[in-house]
Protein backbone atom coordinates (compact mmCIF):
# COMPACT_ATOMS: atom_id res chain seq x y z
CA UNK A 1 0.00 0.00 0.00
CA UNK A 2 2.75 2.39 0.96
CA UNK A 3 4.64 1.88 -2.32
CA UNK A 4 1.37 2.31 -4.25
CA UNK A 5 0.77 5.71 -2.56
CA UNK A 6 4.30 6.81 -3.43
CA UNK A 7 3.75 5.81 -7.06
CA UNK A 8 0.44 7.74 -7.23
CA UNK A 9 2.00 10.87 -5.71
CA UNK A 10 4.97 10.60 -8.08
CA UNK A 11 2.65 10.19 -11.07
CA UNK A 12 0.61 13.23 -10.01
CA UNK A 13 3.76 15.31 -9.58
CA UNK A 14 5.02 14.33 -13.02
CA UNK A 15 1.59 14.98 -14.53
CA UNK A 16 1.38 18.43 -12.91
CA UNK A 17 4.91 19.20 -14.07
CA UNK A 18 4.08 18.28 -17.64
CA UNK A 19 0.83 20.25 -17.56
CA UNK A 20 2.57 23.31 -16.15
CA UNK A 21 5.57 23.15 -18.47
CA UNK A 22 4.05 24.89 -21.50
CA UNK A 23 2.95 27.89 -19.43
CA UNK A 24 6.35 28.42 -17.84
CA UNK A 25 8.43 27.45 -20.85
CA UNK A 26 6.61 29.37 -23.52
CA UNK A 27 5.22 32.42 -21.72
CA UNK A 28 7.08 35.40 -23.15
CA UNK A 29 8.65 37.78 -20.65
CA UNK A 30 7.14 41.21 -21.27
CA UNK A 31 9.66 43.62 -22.73
CA UNK A 32 10.21 46.93 -20.99
CA UNK A 33 12.18 50.10 -21.45
CA UNK A 34 13.94 51.22 -18.27
CA UNK A 35 15.28 54.74 -17.91
CA UNK A 36 17.59 55.40 -14.95
CA UNK A 37 18.09 59.05 -14.02
CA UNK A 38 21.25 58.53 -11.99
CA UNK A 39 21.76 60.73 -8.96
CA UNK A 40 25.08 62.45 -9.71
CA UNK A 41 24.36 65.61 -7.74
CA UNK A 42 24.39 68.82 -9.79
CA UNK A 43 24.72 67.26 -13.23
CA UNK A 44 23.17 64.78 -15.66
CA UNK A 45 23.71 61.09 -16.24
CA UNK A 46 21.07 58.80 -17.72
CA UNK A 47 21.20 55.07 -18.38
CA UNK A 48 18.62 53.41 -20.62
CA UNK A 49 18.01 49.68 -20.96
CA UNK A 50 16.15 49.25 -24.24
CA UNK A 51 13.53 46.47 -24.71
CA UNK A 52 15.90 44.30 -26.78
CA UNK A 53 18.84 44.74 -24.44
CA UNK A 54 20.78 47.67 -25.91
CA UNK A 55 22.53 49.82 -23.32
CA UNK A 56 22.42 53.60 -23.82
CA UNK A 57 24.20 56.25 -21.75
CA UNK A 58 23.46 59.97 -21.99
CA UNK A 59 26.07 62.08 -20.16
CA UNK A 60 28.26 61.09 -17.24
CA UNK A 61 27.90 63.73 -14.54
CA UNK A 62 30.63 66.06 -13.34
CA UNK A 63 34.35 65.37 -13.07
CA UNK A 64 34.78 62.98 -10.18
CA UNK A 65 31.41 61.28 -10.73
CA UNK A 66 32.65 58.88 -13.41
CA UNK A 67 33.50 56.10 -10.96
CA UNK A 68 30.05 56.30 -9.40
CA UNK A 69 28.42 56.08 -12.84
CA UNK A 70 30.64 53.13 -13.82
CA UNK A 71 29.80 51.37 -10.55
CA UNK A 72 26.09 51.93 -11.10
CA UNK A 73 26.24 50.58 -14.66
CA UNK A 74 28.10 47.47 -13.52
CA UNK A 75 25.44 46.84 -10.86
CA UNK A 76 22.94 46.88 -13.73
CA UNK A 77 25.00 44.13 -15.44
CA UNK A 78 26.11 46.41 -18.28
CA UNK A 79 28.98 44.80 -20.21
CA UNK A 80 29.04 47.01 -23.30
CA UNK A 81 27.34 50.22 -24.39
CA UNK A 82 25.69 50.38 -27.79
CA UNK A 83 25.04 54.14 -27.73
CA UNK A 84 26.90 56.78 -25.71
CA UNK A 85 25.81 60.41 -26.05
CA UNK A 86 27.54 63.51 -24.78
CA UNK A 87 24.81 66.13 -24.97
CA UNK A 88 27.28 69.04 -24.85
CA UNK A 89 30.76 69.76 -23.47
CA UNK A 90 29.85 71.33 -20.10
CA UNK A 91 31.76 69.63 -17.27
CA UNK A 92 28.64 68.61 -15.30
CA UNK A 93 27.53 66.48 -18.27
CA UNK A 94 30.76 65.35 -19.94
CA UNK A 95 32.99 65.17 -16.86
CA UNK A 96 32.55 61.48 -16.04
CA UNK A 97 32.29 60.13 -19.59
CA UNK A 98 36.02 59.47 -19.98
CA UNK A 99 35.83 56.95 -17.14
CA UNK A 100 32.73 55.33 -18.66
CA UNK A 101 34.48 55.02 -22.03
CA UNK A 102 37.58 53.55 -20.37
CA UNK A 103 35.52 50.99 -18.43
CA UNK A 104 33.31 49.56 -21.19
CA UNK A 105 33.32 48.50 -24.80
CA UNK A 106 31.53 51.30 -26.69
CA UNK A 107 29.83 50.76 -30.05
CA UNK A 108 28.75 54.30 -30.99
CA UNK A 109 29.64 57.76 -29.64
CA UNK A 110 27.57 60.85 -30.46
CA UNK A 111 28.31 64.49 -29.60
CA UNK A 112 27.36 67.86 -31.10
CA UNK A 113 29.91 69.58 -33.31
CA UNK A 114 31.05 72.12 -30.72
CA UNK A 115 34.15 72.11 -28.53
CA UNK A 116 35.32 73.44 -25.20
CA UNK A 117 38.77 74.13 -23.75
CA UNK A 118 38.12 72.53 -20.37
CA UNK A 119 40.06 69.57 -19.00
CA UNK A 120 36.82 67.58 -18.83
CA UNK A 121 36.32 67.96 -22.58
CA UNK A 122 39.96 67.12 -23.33
CA UNK A 123 39.72 63.98 -21.19
CA UNK A 124 36.61 62.92 -23.11
CA UNK A 125 38.38 63.35 -26.45
CA UNK A 126 41.46 61.48 -25.21
CA UNK A 127 39.33 58.55 -24.01
CA UNK A 128 37.59 58.38 -27.41
CA UNK A 129 40.95 58.50 -29.19
CA UNK A 130 42.46 55.84 -26.92
CA UNK A 131 39.61 53.46 -27.79
CA UNK A 132 39.99 54.32 -31.51
CA UNK A 133 36.39 55.46 -31.71
CA UNK A 134 34.87 58.00 -34.08
CA UNK A 135 32.52 60.66 -32.77
CA UNK A 136 29.32 60.83 -34.81
CA UNK A 137 27.69 64.25 -35.04
CA UNK A 138 24.67 64.66 -32.78
CA UNK A 139 22.20 66.82 -34.69
CA UNK A 140 18.53 66.83 -35.62
CA UNK A 141 17.57 64.01 -37.96
CA UNK A 142 20.08 61.43 -36.72
CA UNK A 143 18.53 58.01 -36.01
CA UNK A 144 20.00 55.92 -33.21
CA UNK A 145 20.58 52.16 -33.63
CA UNK A 146 18.06 50.83 -31.10
CA UNK A 147 15.81 47.91 -32.07
CA UNK A 148 12.03 48.26 -31.64
CA UNK A 149 12.48 51.84 -30.41
CA UNK A 150 12.09 54.95 -32.53
CA UNK A 151 15.17 56.73 -31.15
CA UNK A 152 16.20 59.95 -32.82
CA UNK A 153 18.09 63.14 -32.14
CA UNK A 154 15.73 66.10 -32.57
CA UNK A 155 18.13 68.92 -31.65
CA UNK A 156 20.16 70.94 -32.25
CA UNK A 157 18.34 71.95 -35.42
CA UNK A 158 20.94 74.58 -36.39
CA UNK A 159 24.36 75.94 -35.47
CA UNK A 160 24.79 78.39 -32.60
CA UNK A 161 27.58 80.60 -31.35
CA UNK A 162 30.39 78.73 -29.57
CA UNK A 163 29.50 80.69 -26.46
CA UNK A 164 25.99 79.15 -26.46
CA UNK A 165 27.06 75.64 -25.43
CA UNK A 166 23.70 74.82 -23.84
CA UNK A 167 21.79 75.43 -27.08
CA UNK A 168 24.09 72.94 -28.81
CA UNK A 169 22.70 70.22 -26.54
CA UNK A 170 21.84 66.94 -28.21
CA UNK A 171 18.12 66.50 -27.55
CA UNK A 172 16.92 62.91 -27.84
CA UNK A 173 13.39 61.57 -28.33
CA UNK A 174 12.60 57.89 -27.80
CA UNK A 175 9.34 56.04 -28.37
CA UNK A 176 8.72 52.41 -27.41
CA UNK A 177 5.17 51.61 -28.55
CA UNK A 178 3.10 54.12 -26.53
CA UNK A 179 5.95 55.01 -24.14
CA UNK A 180 7.60 58.32 -25.03
CA UNK A 181 10.64 60.03 -23.50
CA UNK A 182 12.39 63.34 -24.20
CA UNK A 183 15.93 64.06 -22.99
CA UNK A 184 16.83 67.72 -23.34
CA UNK A 185 20.35 68.13 -21.94
CA UNK A 186 20.76 71.84 -21.13
CA UNK A 187 18.92 73.13 -24.22
CA UNK A 188 17.66 76.64 -23.56
CA UNK A 189 14.60 78.53 -24.76
CA UNK A 190 16.21 79.56 -28.07
CA UNK A 191 16.95 75.94 -28.99
CA UNK A 192 13.53 74.83 -27.73
CA UNK A 193 11.88 77.41 -29.99
CA UNK A 194 13.96 76.29 -32.98
CA UNK A 195 12.93 72.65 -32.45
CA UNK A 196 9.27 73.65 -32.23
CA UNK A 197 9.54 75.75 -35.41
CA UNK A 198 11.25 72.84 -37.19
CA UNK A 199 8.30 70.63 -36.15
CA UNK A 200 10.50 68.03 -34.52
CA UNK A 201 8.93 65.16 -32.57
CA UNK A 202 8.80 66.52 -29.02
CA UNK A 203 5.57 65.11 -27.54
CA UNK A 204 6.56 62.88 -24.63
CA UNK A 205 5.03 61.49 -21.46
CA UNK A 206 8.36 61.66 -19.63
CA UNK A 207 10.44 64.84 -19.85
CA UNK A 208 14.00 65.24 -18.59
CA UNK A 209 13.73 68.88 -17.59
CA UNK A 210 16.31 71.09 -19.30
CA UNK A 211 19.32 72.56 -17.49
CA UNK A 212 18.45 71.23 -14.01
CA UNK A 213 15.36 73.44 -13.81
CA UNK A 214 17.03 76.74 -14.73
CA UNK A 215 14.62 79.50 -15.80
CA UNK A 216 16.48 79.78 -19.13
CA UNK A 217 15.00 76.41 -20.17
CA UNK A 218 11.62 74.63 -20.12
CA UNK A 219 9.41 77.35 -21.56
CA UNK A 220 5.64 77.23 -21.46
CA UNK A 221 5.71 76.86 -25.26
CA UNK A 222 7.80 73.70 -24.91
CA UNK A 223 5.55 72.26 -22.21
CA UNK A 224 2.48 72.97 -24.35
CA UNK A 225 4.03 70.83 -27.10
CA UNK A 226 5.55 68.08 -24.93
CA UNK A 227 2.56 67.72 -22.54
CA UNK A 228 4.55 65.63 -20.03
CA UNK A 229 2.97 63.34 -17.44
CA UNK A 230 6.28 63.07 -15.59
CA UNK A 231 8.99 65.73 -15.29
CA UNK A 232 12.34 64.52 -13.99
CA UNK A 233 14.79 67.12 -12.69
CA UNK A 234 18.40 65.98 -12.35
CA UNK A 235 19.81 68.36 -9.75
CA UNK A 236 21.96 68.53 -6.63
CA UNK A 237 23.06 71.07 -4.07
CA UNK A 238 23.91 74.23 -6.00
CA UNK A 239 24.27 78.00 -5.77
CA UNK A 240 22.21 78.72 -8.90
CA UNK A 241 18.79 78.26 -7.35
CA UNK A 242 18.04 75.18 -9.47
CA UNK A 243 15.32 74.23 -9.90
CA UNK A 244 13.84 77.72 -10.03
CA UNK A 245 10.39 78.46 -8.66
CA UNK A 246 9.34 79.68 -12.13
CA UNK A 247 10.05 76.32 -13.75
CA UNK A 248 8.52 74.33 -10.88
CA UNK A 249 5.38 76.47 -11.18
CA UNK A 250 5.22 75.92 -14.96
CA UNK A 251 5.55 72.16 -14.47
CA UNK A 252 2.81 72.11 -11.84
CA UNK A 253 0.54 74.13 -14.11
CA UNK A 254 1.16 71.59 -16.87
CA UNK A 255 -0.11 68.86 -14.48
CA UNK A 256 3.21 66.96 -14.66
CA UNK A 257 4.29 64.84 -11.71
CA UNK A 258 7.65 66.27 -10.64
CA UNK A 259 10.49 63.92 -9.65
CA UNK A 260 13.84 65.27 -8.43
CA UNK A 261 17.09 63.39 -7.92
CA UNK A 262 18.08 65.68 -5.01
CA UNK A 263 14.96 64.55 -3.17
CA UNK A 264 14.47 61.00 -4.41
CA UNK A 265 17.97 59.84 -5.39
CA UNK A 266 18.25 57.80 -8.56
CA UNK A 267 14.88 57.58 -10.31
CA UNK A 268 13.94 54.64 -12.54
CA UNK A 269 10.97 54.93 -14.88
CA UNK A 270 9.89 51.68 -16.50
CA UNK A 271 7.62 51.57 -19.53
CA UNK A 272 6.00 48.35 -20.74
CA UNK A 273 4.85 49.86 -24.03
CA UNK A 274 1.61 51.28 -22.67
CA UNK A 275 1.98 52.23 -19.00
CA UNK A 276 4.70 53.46 -16.63
CA UNK A 277 5.99 52.83 -13.15
CA UNK A 278 8.40 55.03 -11.20
CA UNK A 279 10.87 53.85 -8.57
CA UNK A 280 12.93 56.08 -6.25
CA UNK A 281 16.12 55.05 -4.48
CA UNK A 282 15.23 57.05 -1.38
Amino acid sequence: MKSRIIKIVTSLAIGIGIAAAPASSYAATPKTMKVHYIDVGQGDSIYIKAPNGEDIVIDGGNKGKGNAVVSYLKKQKVDDIEVLISTHPDADHIGGLDEVINAFKIENVYAPKVSNNTQAYKDFLNAVKKKKLTIKTAQAGVKLPVKDVNAQIVGPTKTYANSDLNDWSAVVHMAYKKNTFLFTGDAEIKAESDMIKAKKTLRADVLKVGHHGAQTSTSKNLLDVVKPKYAVISVGKNSYGHPTSQVVSLLKNSKASILRTDQSGTIIITGDGSSYSAKKSR
